[in-house]
C-alpha cells in the first residue's frame, strides 16, 4: 500500500505542517505532476482549500525536478536548480534526480496552499495534533 508524507505550505504564515496520507487518497495522487492544483480533500483537509504540488523526494532522498519529464531517475548534468547549488559560478556536475511525475516510489511531496478556506490551518492541524496525544 503506497503511503506519502504530505508536506502543507502555508504561504501567508510562513509555516509548513506535516500530514501522512495513504490508501485510496494517496492512490488518487500518483499520476500528478509538480505544478497540478488539487483539491484539499485528497489530504484530509476541508474541500475549499486548494493545494499545488511544488516538489518531492523518493525513497532514497533524490529530488523531483519540475522540467524533467516522467517519473523515473536520471543522471543529468546540472549547473544549478532541483538538485545541485554549485558554489561556484559556471560549476557543472551530475546528479541523479527524479522525474516530475508521481509515482510509488516517492515518499515524500511538497505542497503550497493556493487557495485558503474559511478555517485557518493552524486550527485544523492543532484539533489533530490534540487528538494524537
Amino acid at each position: 500500500m503506497v503511503e506519502f508524507k504530505v508536506v502543507i505550505s502555508d504561504p501567508k504564515t510562513g509555516r509548513a505542517y506535516q500530514k501522512v496520507v495513504s490508501g485510496a487518497n494517496a492512490n488518487k495522487l500518483i499520476g500528478k505532476q509538480i505544478g497540478d492544483v488539487i483539491n484539499g480533500t485528497l489530504v484530509d483537509l476541508p474541500p475549499d482549500y486548494e493545494l499545488q504540488i511544488t516538489g518531492g523526494s523518493d525513497k532514497d532522498g533524490f529530488p523531483m525536478r519540475p522540467d524533467l519529464p516522467g517519473s523515473g531517475r536520471r543522471r543529468l548534468l546540472l549547473s544549478g536548480g532541483v538538485g545541485y547549488n554549485p558554489k561556484e559560478k559556471g560549476v557543472r556536475r551530475r546528479k541523479t534526480v527524479r522525474g516530475r511525475v508521481i509515482s510509488a516510489d516517492i515518499v515524500q511531496i511538497n505542497m503550497k496552499v493556493v487557495k485558503h478556506g474559511k478555517i485557518p490551518l493552524e486550527e485544523f492541524f492543532k484539533k489533530e495534533e490534540g487528538e494524537q496525544e
